[in-house]
């Protein structure tokens, strides 16, 4: 299988770290999505990362969705089999992912507009979303037992995604989610490699 990713993506990051707990070998091939390559279009009209092709051909994109794809072909070993478990896991996977696309919102916003058009005001109020969503996971971390789940794969990569775009400006106050990525490496080795990296 291939995945089509950058490492900075905290979705590629998730799915990369998921894949490498499953045992699930992937070929990684790195892209860069302003350049439109013609490879990431075929497999995702909407150009975007990640996007994995099986290997029989088949595309799938849209990092829940390809980690769903890899709960399914890894014998149901990447969420729990408890349905108010499973539920917990997909809730805390998409607040991390909300929170990230509020973070990649904030960083179009400066990278891509030309400086005079910047809204500030835009910016403010996804990073209102941020703070909110960053409150609730320092009051409600998850545990990290012997069995990782998507949920913490997700919170995982938003983490990395803060430490690598936003240092200095999250922590403040949130003792129990900055020490949380520490205590996520010593179950999950390959975190250092595999969080979102310039």
């Amino acid at each position: 299988m291939k995945l089509l990713f950058a490492p900075a993506s905290p979705y590629s990051s998730k799915v990369r770290m998921a894949a490498r707990h499953l045992g699930i070998t992937l070929e990684e091939v790195r892209v860069n999505t302003a350049e439109n390559p013609s490879e990431l279009l075929d497999a995702n009209p909407l150009g975007k990362i990640p996007a994995l092709i099986a290997d029989d051909g088949e595309a799938v994109f849209d990092s829940r969705a390809i980690m769903h794809y890899l709960h399914r072909i890894s014998g149901k070993a990447l969420y729990p089999k408890k349905d108010t478990k499973r539920t917990e896991a997909e809730v805390l996977e998409a607040l991390a992912d909300g929170i990230s696309d509020s973070l990649l919102a904030i960083v179009y916003e400066k990278r891509f507009r030309p400086p005079e058009l910047v809204s500030q005001a835009a910016m403010d109020r996804q990073w209102e979303k941020v703070n909110r969503g960053l409150d609730y996971l320092d009051a409600h971390l998850p545990k990290i037992g012997k069995k990782l789940h998507g949920g913490h794969f997700a919170l995982a990569s938003l983490l990395g995604y803060l430490m690598l775009r936003f240092p200095g400006e999250w922590e403040g106050g949130r003792t129990a989610l900055t020490e949380w990525p520490a205590k996520f490496a010593k179950q999950f080795e390959a975190y250092p490699a595999l969080r979102p990296k310039a």
